[in-house]
């Protein structure tokens, strides 16, 4: 008898109740704060807007600006890890334990500490490079051996990756002190503060990848089955994770450069879609970008509240959620030296 996940009705309640999730944690993300709004009060302002009315100006200005780049990062971070998942074959693998969050951050400051960028259209692209550099690095050094690439090296090499960034990063700060205050809302990771000006730039390639991820989940399925398998159907696995690479790249990259280092969201949210609808990807890419945007909206509207009337940045807050999430994972067993 077939699990009940196994079942499509099942994936399609499931996708339906997690865009009715989404949507309810994006107004949340509108009403609650330090100057909480009625919900229906929220939900005229989306529906009828009254330019008059300050409530409404709050909910669709700061909040709505806020919300909308919450949702595209929990979305970024969520899929890009889902995707690490699959193509190491680590379930620790996401962006952040692998070291691409690290190298994507270093090399932002770094720019902005000897070459004076300033430009998010610089950060960008930087910010994609220092992602390249650090998964080639993770992904080379845990390949070492004779006996290759295995989960518990590649997460010792995300650990030594992750560790060498963010000490360089560190000590640029500590040589730059005046910079430290532009820089400190990137260390920590947050989504307040942000225009719309800031993620333009980079939502079209966000878009993209998100777009290419949703198309992956057929031959990532069939590569899960193992390379022999997916090159005897006529899957060209090498050029799949260089495409898979690109993907994360970007999504991951992207991501630091509008709202810093934000960890676990991308190690996290797979496992849930996983123990939920199974492990086929067609699904498991779509609710992951579905439930990391939720996540993430709910976790930023915790952080407001949790030392208030200061915020916590919310790199802190996923932070807190995602330690123990990793160490019950360790703890299982489901990383095993070969």
């Amino acid at each position: 008898m077939r699990k009940l996940s196994s079942h499509k009705p099942f994936k399609l309640v499931v996708l339906f109740a997690s865009i009715v999730v989404m949507i309810f944690s994006f107004v949340l993300s509108l009403s609650l704060g330090q100057n909480s709004i009625p919900f229906w009060t929220t939900i005229e302002a989306l529906l009828y807007f009254d330019a008059t009315n300050t409530e409404h100006i709050i909910v669709t200005t700061s909040r709505m600006t806020r919300a909308i780049i919450a949702t595209f990062i929990g979305a970024n971070l969520a899929v890009a890890g889902a995707l690490m998942q699959a193509m190491t074959r680590n379930p620790l693998a996401s962006p952040d334990i692998l070291g691409v969050n690290a190298g994507a951050l270093f090399f932002i400051v770094l720019s902005a500490t000897f070459f004076s960028v300033d430009s998010l259209q610089s950060y960008m692209w930087i910010a994609f490079l220092g992602a390249g550099v650090a998964g080639v690095s993770v992904y080379f050094l845990g390949s070492l051996g004779k006996d290759g690439l295995s989960p518990i090296r590649l997460v010792l090499a995300g650990a030594a990756i992750s560790a060498l960034f963010v000490s360089f990063t560190q000590g640029l700060l500590v040589v730059d002190e005046q910079r430290l205050q532009s820089i400190l809302f990137w260390l920590a990771g947050s989504v307040s503060g942000r225009s719309l000006d800031m993620i333009i730039p980079v939502l079209p390639y966000m878009l993209i990848a998100l777009f290419i991820a949703l198309f992956l989940g057929k031959p990532v399925t069939i590569l899960l089955a193992g390379e022999d398998v997916a090159k005897s159907l006529g899957q060209r696995t090498a050029l799949l994770k260089v495409i898979i690479g690109i993907v994360v790249i970007v999504l991951a990259g992207g991501s630091v450069a509008v709202a810093g280092s934000i960890g676990f969201i991308g190690l996290i949210v797979p496992h849930l879609v996983k123990g939920i609808v199974g492990p086929d990807y067609r699904w498991v890419i779509i609710l992951s970008a579905l439930m990391g945007a939720s996540l993430l909206l709910l976790a930023d509207v915790v952080a407001r509240f949790i030392i208030a009337p200061q915020e916590m940045p919310i790199g802190v807050m996923t932070a807190l959620i995602g330690t123990p999430f990793f160490i019950y994972i360790a703890r299982k067993g489901v990383v095993k030296n070969g």
